[in-house]
């Protein structure tokens, strides 16, 4: 009996990553407006209903991992140890590029994914309020980690640069795929990525977050 809610719990991790597999290639193949929360659900063989228990917005289903990248930061910032916040964060970003996480990593596969995004305005709204809310989620992180308030200005601005620097490094590695320059796109990547953080770091020298 022990084992149940373990059980469960894969069991239910499994399912939502079905649908949002299932709806991501039919947006991909068809686009975002033309597929239906009916048929997602028909093709991953569950209810409507189940559909929205996992994704309460049909945009949702495309973007399914912002969660998993707001964790990775709180528990970079919660082990950091005597390491500044902000370079707790460089530091977690790198080893991410470095190990090519999912989240950083540049195939075809994320070609295909944003294209639909950039089609679909419903999608592009959706990924720009994500990042908005990233960015004011990364500040209260920042200020909760060497306790200041959460309206801290300085904090607002750690957590803008560096949600900035990180959007373009990664449109950069992007187009450096898809023009199929010389040298790994994860080489773009870092090149835009230390730059902005060396803006990051200058910029916010001074302040407990450095």
């Amino acid at each position: 009996m022990s084992n149940q809610p373990g059980i469960r719990d894969r069991k239910k991790a499994a399912t939502r990553q079905t649908i949002s597999d299932v709806a991501t290639r039919l947006f991909v193949e068809r686009g975002f407006e033309n597929v239906s929360i009916d048929e997602i659900a028909r093709v991953a063989a569950v209810a409507r209903k189940t559909v929205f228990n996992y994704f309460p917005r049909k945009e949702d289903l495309l973007f399914d991992r912002e969660e998993e990248g707001r964790e990775l930061v709180r528990q970079a910032l919660v082990a950091r140890g005597r390491q500044s916040p902000i370079h707790a964060f460089q530091a977690l970003m790198r080893t991410l590029l470095e190990t090519q996480h999912p989240l950083f990593r540049i195939t075809q596969r994320p070609i295909q994914f944003w294209r639909t995004v950039a089609e679909s305005p419903a999608l592009t709204t959706h990924a720009r309020a994500l990042q908005t809310t990233f960015a004011e989620d990364l500040a209260v992180m920042l200020c909760d980690a060497v306790g200041r308030p959460h309206a801290d200005p300085e904090a607002r601005l750690a957590a803008a640069m560096l949600m900035d620097t990180l959007v373009i490094a990664y449109s950069e590695a992007l187009r450096s795929f898809r023009e199929k320059r010389k040298g790994k796109p994860a080489t773009a990547f870092a090149s835009v990525m230390e730059r902005g953080f060396i803006g990051v770091n200058a910029a916010l020298a001074g302040t407990p977050y450095v």
